[in-house]
């Protein structure tokens, strides 16, 4: 590891002010840390937002949303959304390994937007509104490709509001030796429709498959997709599993998901 300096400020705008100073947010750090070791990225200044209070908490608005402050870590989010929606406390449940519960961050995980990470399955999903220093933006418009949002340079986000489902289920496929998942769906069923959501399969990230959507909201039921096939082209392919693998795993874990989701 190289040398470098290290902020902790206590409020939003300290962190903001050090950031605009040209230091590099620090959440989790589950991305960033292990980046740093490889000197794939050297900031001069680490602006760390752990100590800011007012980045942590779970709540809820007056639309029924749930609210999930953006340093939130991942095991408080199993924990304290387990009754109100019991997917996303799975989803959070099953991230990695209790060190990695224990450090990493939501807004760490939404804001590097691994292809294969839980979260943006479960924000893209539900049209989860993503909230940050300067501006709320819808999911749908948030996840612009491989460790690519609608960020701009310095904007950290400050809070994911989700909507919760009728009904909904998180099946993720496990690659053993890193917890992230091969391919991921989650299922949320709500009045006006289905919507789900596919992570770990695409070389663009986080997708929504459309034709499953369509199905399962004119019938929930596994049988809805049973001839439905994600296109292999544009899939990942690599030592664990072809793109034929991934596109054929979808439509395994989307039928997994809507027969548990509840």
């Amino acid at each position: 590891m190289y040398a470098f300096e290290i902020e902790r400020p206590t409020t939003l705008d300290a962190a903001k002010a050090a950031i605009a100073a040209g230091g590099q947010a620090l959440s989790g750090g589950q991305t960033l840390i292990p980046t740093l070791k490889a000197r794939l990225a050297m900031p001069e200044t680490l602006v760390s937002l752990h100590g800011i209070a007012d980045l942590k908490g779970i709540g809820t608005d007056g639309a029924g949303r749930i609210c999930v402050k953006g340093a939130t870590v991942h095991k408080t989010v199993a924990d304290e959304t387990a009754e109100r929606f019991p997917a996303l406390s799975y989803l959070a449940s099953r991230i990695g390994d209790p060190a990695v519960r224990n450090r990493g961050t939501i807004g760490g995980s939404l804001a590097n937007n691994d292809p294969s990470a839980c979260y943006p399955a479960v924000a893209l999903a539900t049209g989860a509104t993503i909230c940050t220093d300067r501006r709320d933006i819808a999911a749908d418009d948030y996840f612009q490709g491989m460790f690519t949002t609608a960020l701009d340079e310095g904007e950290i986000v400050t809070e994911v509001k989700f909507p919760v489902p009728q009904a909904a289920a998180y099946e993720k496929f496990i690659q053993p030796a890193s917890r992230f998942p091969l391919v991921a769906v989650f299922v949320a069923r709500f009045a006006d429709g289905v919507r789900v959501a596919i992570t770990g399969a695409s070389e663009s990230g986080v997708f929504r498959w459309t034709a499953a959507e369509e199905a399962l909201t004119a019938t929930f039921s596994p049988d809805a997709v049973a001839g439905l096939q994600v296109d292999p082209d544009g899939m990942i392919g690599d030592l664990h599993g072809t793109k034929e693998y991934r596109a054929h795993l979808c439509n395994i874990m989307t039928k997994r998901a809507v027969q548990h989701a509840s």
